[in-house]
């Protein structure tokens, strides 16, 4: 399989929405167990711990990605390597099962077109009709360095199949192995100017902050509203 072109990228305040829940601001996920007993929740903390990937990853004990590849000494190191060491258990677009990746929009808009997509996909998978509101804080990224790019390159059209990931997974398997930082493509989602990037490299995700919250509210599984704030 050929290699998409190279392109050196300066790319300043990407998006990438996570879920609220998941970001700093969110309380820990065991905290409402420990009512303010502070043994109890490191108690519990220890037993998260045992099963969480980023953790683990942290410690080397993912087959996946090794530590010396995860980044720590910033406030956000945690945020970074969560990406690359939880991974979905079908992989995505541009990652497999084992290893993760950095995925940001730069542009806002097509962030928020990427996150309603999935999220309504998620829904009608399990058939959900309630009204489900879903908040999300914004992590913005700079970005300095080499990528592969496949925008405007049709010889890689079938890695932005909708709905079949095994072409664009398979192409970054190669390019992983052969030390690509990672891959620019053309949202699916927004095709009208939407871009994003794929990052395999934790260390090339630079000057993480945290943005603004947006609150997505699903109405019978489709987005009927957002609303963003500070």
């Amino acid at each position: 399989m050929k290699s998409p072109k190279l392109v050196d990228l300066e790319g300043n305040g990407t998006h990438r929405l996570i879920p609220y829940r998941y970001s700093d601001r969110g309380r820990p996920i065991l905290s409402p167990l420990a009512e303010g007993d502070n043994d109890l929740l490191k108690d519990l903390t220890e037993i998260e711990g045992a099963t969480n990937e980023r953790l683990l990853g942290e410690s080397g004990k993912l087959p996946g990605i090794t530590a010396i590849e995860l980044v720590s000494g910033f406030h956000f190191a945690h945020m970074v390597n969560a990406s690359f060491t939880h991974a979905s258990p079908s992989g995505g677009r541009f990652y497999s099962p084992a290893r993760g990746a950095w995925y940001a929009a730069f542009k806002m808009a097509t962030a928020r077109k990427e996150v309603a997509f999935h999220k309504s996909a998620e829904l009608k998978e399990v058939g959900w009709k309630e009204e489900e509101t879903s908040p999300y804080i914004d992590y913005l990224a700079d970005f300095r360095h080499q990528f592969h790019d496949i925008r405007d390159d049709p010889d890689f059209s079938d890695c932005l199949d909708p709905d079949d990931y095994h072409a664009s997974q398979a192409l970054s398997h190669q390019l992983l192995a052969n030390g690509s930082a990672g891959i620019v493509y053309p949202s699916v989602r927004h095709k009208k100017d939407g871009a994003c990037i794929a990052c395999f490299r934790p260390p090339l995700v630079l000057n993480v902050r945290e943005g603004r919250k947006a609150t997505f509210t699903f109405t019978n599984m489709e987005l009927s509203m957002m609303k963003v704030e500070n």
